[in-house]
């Protein structure tokens, strides 16, 4: 056990006990006799979950690589229709054609100062049965990557981020026309090729730095869980920023009939070749770089010094694909509520995986099924739930969300009159709870965390994320630990499938997952396999029953639930804290550029340049103008003044409203979400429609919150945050106005 978790496992029997002692708040959307009720169906829930059905079925899963389009992919697809369909779900496969390039040409060479051929291969363990199944497995290579044969020196770019091309452009390195080098890490992959290309560059390289999750975090697999020197991450570089889903479809379902774009008109297929690399494979061409050393923050765990180049190095990337479709196969399966069909509740997760795909995704897909199973027990026992069931299994979520992306698309109508809510997960290991979502879910969420025990400790998972937060968090989050205060949810950017409910249609979304303590080196490589997982991961699926009883409880008390159980005043605190977060941004801005212009006018940075070295003054920037957020601060008024009101109605009639009162909330708390989204979505990528949380532009799967003032502040782009500061308050004022019609609904049943 390591220092810190020794002080976790301290802290959780020191925190548990004040919070155990106090009386646990009322269930969200429950009356007293109905919360009763609901704490007995957990309970049956509870007892049914099966750890061995878990692990029976992620072996299945995991016998063979099922990428999208591939025959496994497809069996798996059928199998799981077969076992919702035997637990009384109606249920159909929907079947997409999307595009899905795979290479039929990689090839990286050293050409000088020395020649070197990269293997571009992930060799079979004795000790991993399904590792040999080279003819099934995807090779190494990112997809959506243009096709490409381009010869060029070399540069070290560190992470491939903005700020990294600002240092080598202090230093004097230009990319243009050269092939640059990038670690994993730092940002989501499909920024790196976006930036560099935007640079000048004419190549991109991605590798795996041990680093990051190679040797020096642990012993590398097969003796540990972390990545082998070999072992190289597949993955998408679409530019999903723009937006996700099959790229000749945006806004559409890629059905076989559907109307498509050219190859040349995709705006998210990449500008440059790009190729990722193992850390064996990287090392001979980072060992021939020359040039000035890299700063201290940019060199890895490889065993010489890091330089930037450009050269002696040079090297030549060759790709070639086939741009073929391949189809998707996404699997929904309905429970049909009993009392309000028309409002539904979504649990899905993927099926589909770059290779075998033990930890991303099977281990979330099956406690998807085996929460599926049990409700569909119960409901034979003669249980059926108020609001409807939707269960999903997507497909093709690993090239860019495309099964739900598209899923969503074609239903999009129907969906944004009946979805309540979006439940997802993703991957899945041992330790600690991870919730990101919908703030207005954020109390509802917490009540979740408090009433699911952690597999080996006995506390509540929401105990154990407070003990973490207390020995790694920053100083608030340990105040709010040490105060008992509630979890907050992490804000969601992208890089699964709540994206496009949240992020294009509004609808509330969550992601929940356990991890933390495992040995996660083997993400995207043929070494995510089922012996990985039963050794490095969740070895008995405990954590697997963990996360179903998360799943199922949530699923469970949304469906049931006398008042859809949104609550606002976190919301709100949340908003407000947004806004002082991009106030604090410009704030910096300000002081940044008046400093540095100052610098620049005595001629001050050339004193920083080490010795043998030249350093480029940055550029002389305008200056920060006046920036006007009171719209902002106006709206954040307005919404915490709502939030109360609604906290008020629901004291004073809440859950036991007359039933038509609690009909005409739930229709109103239902569509909120929707109120934060425009049709004309956000500026220069209108597939976004959400304008409180959305991936950045050069983050990827990174939120941006209140994208539209942050971003144009970050980028000072200043004509634009007054439009944007004046759109991102009307939305908040719409949703402000949703949330006092639902208090009026509950308050008329009051009087």
């Amino acid at each position: 056990m390591t220092r810190n978790m020794a002080v976790i496992a301290l802290l959780v029997a020191a925190l548990a006990a004040p919070v155990a002692a106090a009386e646990a708040p009322p269930l969200l959307g429950f009356t007293p006799a109905a919360a009763e009720e609901q704490a007995a169906l957990e309970r049956r829930f509870d007892d049914r979950l099966s750890a061995d059905n878990l692990r029976a079925w992620a072996k299945h899963i995991t016998s063979r690589p099922h990428h999208v389009g591939s025959p496994w992919g497809k069996a798996t697809a059928e199998w799981i229709a077969e076992q919702f369909r035997s637990w009384g779900y109606e249920t159909r496969t929907e079947t997409f054609e999307v595009l899905f390039p795979t290479p039929t040409e990689r090839s990286v060479e050293l050409l000088e100062p020395r020649t070197f051929t990269a293997g571009l291969s992930e060799p079979p363990l004795p000790e991993d049965a399904t590792s040999g199944q080279g003819d099934e497995q995807l090779p190494i290579y990112n997809a959506y990557s243009i096709d490409g044969d381009v010869t060029g020196e070399l540069v070290y770019v560190n992470y491939g981020v903005p700020q990294d091309y600002d240092e080598l452009e202090r230093r004097g390195i230009d990319v243009r026309g050269r092939i640059v080098i990038a670690r994993y890490g730092g940002s989501w992959r499909g920024i790196k090729p976006k930036v560099a290309a935007e640079k000048g560059a004419i190549g991109c390289l991605i590798y795996s730095d041990p680093r990051g999750d190679g040797y020096f975090e642990g012993d590398p697999y097969p003796e540990g869980g972390y990545r082998p020197a070999e072992g190289a991450q597949r993955g998408s570089v679409a530019d999903m920023p723009l937006y996700p889903g099959d790229p000749l479809t945006p806004g559409v379902g890629a059905t076989a009939d559907a109307e498509r774009l050219s190859l040349e008109d995709a705006e998210t297929l990449t500008k440059i070749p790009v190729l990722p690399l193992s850390a064996a494979d990287a090392r001979p061409l980072l060992g021939a770089l020359g040039g000035p050393v890299a700063p201290a923050s940019w060199r890895g765990a490889l065993p010489f010094t890091y330089h930037l180049g450009p050269g002696p190095a040079a090297v030549r990337v060759r790709l070639a694909f086939d741009w073929s479709r391949a189809p998707a196969y996404d699997v929904i399966a309905v429970l049909k509520g009993a009392e309000r069909p028309d409002e539904w509740i979504i649990r899905g997760n993927h099926h589909d995986a770059w290779v075998n795909g033990a930890t991303d995704p099977v281990a979330g897909m099956v406690t998807l099924l085996e929460e599926a199973r049990v409700i569909g027990e119960l409901a034979r026992e003669g249980f059926r739930p108020k609001r409807t069931l939707v269960f999903a299994a997507w497909d093709a979520e690993e090239p860019g969300l495309l099964g739900s992306v598209e899923w969503a698309e074609r239903h999009a109508a129907e969906l944004r009159d009946k979805a309540v809510a979006y439940v997802n997960s993703d991957s899945n290991g041992r330790g600690f709870l991870s919730m990101g979502g919908s703030h207005t879910l954020q109390r509802f969420m917490n009540q979740v965390a408090r009433d699911v025990e952690d597999p080996r400790h006995a506390v509540s998972a929401a105990e154990r994320v407070r003990a973490l937060a207390m020995v790694e968090g920053d100083a608030d989050e340990r105040e709010r630990a040490l105060n008992g205060t509630e979890l907050r949810l992490s804000a969601l950017g992208s890089g699964s499938d709540y994206t496009p409910f949240l992020q294009h249609l509004g609808v509330a979304s969550l992601n929940v997952a356990f991890g933390g303590e495992g040995q996660y080196g083997q993400y995207h490589s043929i070494y995510d396999s089922f012996d990985h997982y039963v050794r490095f991961m969740d070895p008995d699926f405990a954590y697997g029953v963990a996360l179903a009883r998360v799943g199922g409880r949530t699923v469970l008390r949304l469906a049931q639930a006398e008042l859809l159980p949104f609550e606002f005043t976190a919301f709100a605190e949340t908003v407000s804290r947004y806004v002082e977060e991009v106030e604090a941004l410009a704030d910096e801005l300000r002081q940044e550029t008046d400093a540095q212009n100052r610098l620049l006018e005595l001629g001050a940075f050339a004193l920083v340049a080490p010795p043998g070295e030249t350093r480029v003054d940055p550029p002389r920037r305008d200056p920060v103008p006046h920036l006007n957020l009171a719209p902002l601060h106006n709206a954040v008024v307005r919404l915490r003044a709502a939030a109360d009101g609604y906290d008020r109605a629901v004291r004073d009639a809440g859950p036991g409203a007359p039933a038509e009162a609690r009909r005409r909330a739930d229709a109103l708390l239902l569509h909120a979400e929707r109120a934060l989204t425009r049709p004309e979505g956000l500026p220069g990528r209108p597939w976004f429609r959400h304008f409180v949380y959305a991936p950045g532009l050069y983050t990827g799967y990174g939120v941006k919150t209140l994208p539209v003032v942050r971003e144009a502040i970050e980028q000072r782009q200043w004509d634009r945050v007054d439009a944007g500061v004046a759109a991102t308050a009307a939305v908040l004022e719409a949703f402000a106005g949703e949330v006092e019609k639902a208090s009026a609904a509950l308050g008329d049943a009051a009087e």
